[in-house]
């Protein structure tokens, strides 16, 4: 595991990485460094392939869901009760962590970092059925264009009302707008990472 301290932490948030790329990914740093500097102290971990991986340098495809969920629960055992814990992800790992939340006693809410609400080309396999009935607080940050679940799309969606959205313009999966938007990556890392923060201070 790989800690992001805040100076003045008011919360910490145990951060997942996604499918293809680890904790020190530079997606990941910058979004941590970004919420320590908001108060947020930020874990972050590698899943069990993730950690064969930069053992051996083979890649190897996610482990299965249950092995992944029993990892994200250990890590929260694990974690200090000083200030409220929060969980959450990027892409995958935000999935992981939705589905783990409600019998997560220790954490007040879960923070998703472009949500993979489907396949890509393929929006009738939603992966929404726990999403429904959703009573813990959630924040999804969505790229408008994510491929995965674009801001039309899920408009369209019925889903809990203890869950919140947060569009980064013209974003895509990983919330990286395209040139000719006149953004910039920084400018919506800095746009989640402002509206993350402001979750946080609302649930404690």
């Amino acid at each position: 595991m790989f800690d992001i301290d805040a100076s003045t932490p008011i919360a910490r948030l145990l951060l997942a990485h996604g499918a293809g790329a680890d904790m020190h990914s530079d997606f990941m740093q910058q979004m941590a460094s970004e919420l320590a500097q908001r108060g947020i102290s930020v874990r972050l971990f590698n899943f069990p392939y993730m950690v064969k991986r930069e053992q051996d340098g083979k890649k190897r495809p996610p482990d299965r869901f249950p092995v992944l969920q029993d990892s994200f629960n250990q890590q929260i055992e694990r974690c200090e009760s000083d200030v409220p814990l929060f969980i959450g992800g990027k892409s995958m790992g935000g999935r992981v962590a939705t589905t783990i939340l409600q019998q997560a006693d220790t954490v007040r809410a879960c923070i998703c970092l472009g949500y993979p609400f489907h396949p890509p080309g393929k929006p009738e396999k939603l992966r929404t059925e726990h999403l429904v009935e959703m009573a813990k607080p959630v924040l999804i940050v969505q790229g408008e264009r994510d491929t995965f679940g674009n801001q039309q799309e899920i408009a369209d969606y019925v889903l809990s009302e203890t869950i919140k959205y947060a569009f980064c313009r013209d974003g895509d999966h990983s919330l990286k707008p395209r040139k000719s938007s006149g953004l910039s990556h920084d400018d919506n890392i800095t746009f989640a990472a402002d509206h993350i923060a402001q979750f946080v201070r609302e649930q404690i």
